[in-house]
């Protein structure tokens, strides 16, 4: 006998990911290849004074036990250095900074705080998952807003305003833009925060992507004036620091929108590791050479990228940020599912098919920068054989 599920599970289903990694292992246990492509895993190495601070504190005895609920002290205080010499942003350590299980943990937590049954929650058309299924899950009224595909992949704010309602609470943003890689500029900020507080709506914005390949300074929403008063941002160490798996993240907001979230966040976990925090802070400091060369691998791998492309017959712009490129499929290719199933069980190449972002992603395909470039150029070997 199997008790029911909770409707929540019913209308939720396992991550797209989860289910074709598994495919991917069996392949790979059948003594396949398998070329991943896919998933942005960062296959880089963390800072050298990362991993000493996390061996140092590890070996603390005082480092072994619950720790505050708002993370170290250390840690707040290093992600506001961070955000100060990153993107000009002067944060409070103590009460506009509450540290975070990975992003993805702050997005159930904003939304579990913030929304109620029925409550309204607009996402993008294409986007992370966890927008929509976590909406869904706590019950949320749901309402994708469209991007315009021949304007950059911009929201469009007229159509927006057209989906609000009574209930319209919150909106979820996200530049560097995943999957399109669209960059982030002022001006769009600035019009997401006109539009926050013309609405009374919280606006939260999704920032891991603002450090990868870059083609300018890196922008916080929070440099916008007045963001503080409607808008919460979240960022990570995942992808920036080459720190996944980690799960090191944050939210920064105004003291009002921390104390809530913590409410909830203190009633479902005790804290995270000290040693991880204490590396977390050692890794803020960075230097802006390491950002580069980081940078500088990925640029190699993106050049590597676009000749996988260009083999596969697909189009795609050049001022993408971010772990990912987004390009379109040929017509002669009848669907990204079709492809995405070919390439791996008989060319044993892994890559992301478009629509698990949103319906409109459904004649694209997403490749990750997160394998070495000789692992691409055999994948386009592969393809062209």
């Amino acid at each position: 006998m199997i008790i029911p599920l909770a409707h929540r599970a019913d209308q939720t289903q396992e991550y797209y990911f989860s289910v074709k990694l598994a495919e991917v292992r069996r392949l790979q246990a059948a003594g396949h290849d398998v070329i991943n492509l896919g998933i942005g895993n960062p296959d880089l190495m963390p800072s050298a004074n990362t991993l000493d601070a996390l061996i140092k504190s590890a070996q603390q005895p005082a480092s072994h036990g619950y720790q505050p609920y708002k993370g170290t002290p250390g840690l707040r205080q290093a992600i506001t250095q961070f955000y100060a010499h990153t993107y000009g942003v002067t944060l409070d350590a103590d009460t506009e900074i509450l540290p975070l299980i990975g992003s993805k943990e702050g997005i159930t937590h904003i939304s579990l705080t913030f929304l109620n049954d029925g409550d309204g929650v607009l996402v993008p058309e294409l986007g992370y998952p966890a927008y929509r299924a976590v909406s869904r899950m706590i019950g949320a009224d749901v309402r994708e807003y469209p991007l315009l595909e021949y304007g950059g992949w911009q929201p469009d704010w007229e159509a927006m305003a057209d989906l609000l309602t009574d209930t319209t609470k919150l909106i979820w943003l996200n530049y560097p833009h995943m999957p399109t890689g669209a960059p982030a500029t002022r001006a769009l900020f600035e019009r997401a925060v006109r539009f926050a507080h013309d609405h009374r709506i919280l606006l939260c914005h999704d920032n891991p992507y603002s450090l990868i390949l870059n083609k300018k300074p890196p922008i916080s929403l929070l440099s916008v004036d007045g963001a503080k008063e409607v808008a919460i941002e979240l960022n990570s160490l995942s992808k920036s620091h080459n720190m996944a798996g980690w799960r090191i993240g944050w939210m920064a907001a105004a003291k009002a929108y921390v104390d809530a979230v913590l409410t909830i966040k203190s009633n479902v976990d005790s804290g995270q590791f000290k040693p991880l925090m204490d590396a977390a802070a050692e890794a803020l400091t960075n230097s802006d050479d390491w950002h580069r060369e980081r940078n500088a691998v990925y640029q190699g791998r993106l050049d590597a990228v676009h000749a996988f492309l260009d083999a596969l017959n697909c189009t795609y712009t050049t001022d993408q940020e971010g772990l990912f490129i987004w390009a379109k499929l040929p017509d002669a290719i009848e669907s990204a599912e079709k492809l995405v199933d070919d390439l791996l069980l008989n060319k044993h190449v892994f890559i992301a098919p478009g629509f698990i972002f949103g319906p409109k992603g459904d004649r694209y395909i997403r490749v990750s920068l997160c394998m070495p470039k000789e692992r691409i150029e055999t994948a386009i070997q592969r393809i062209l054989g």
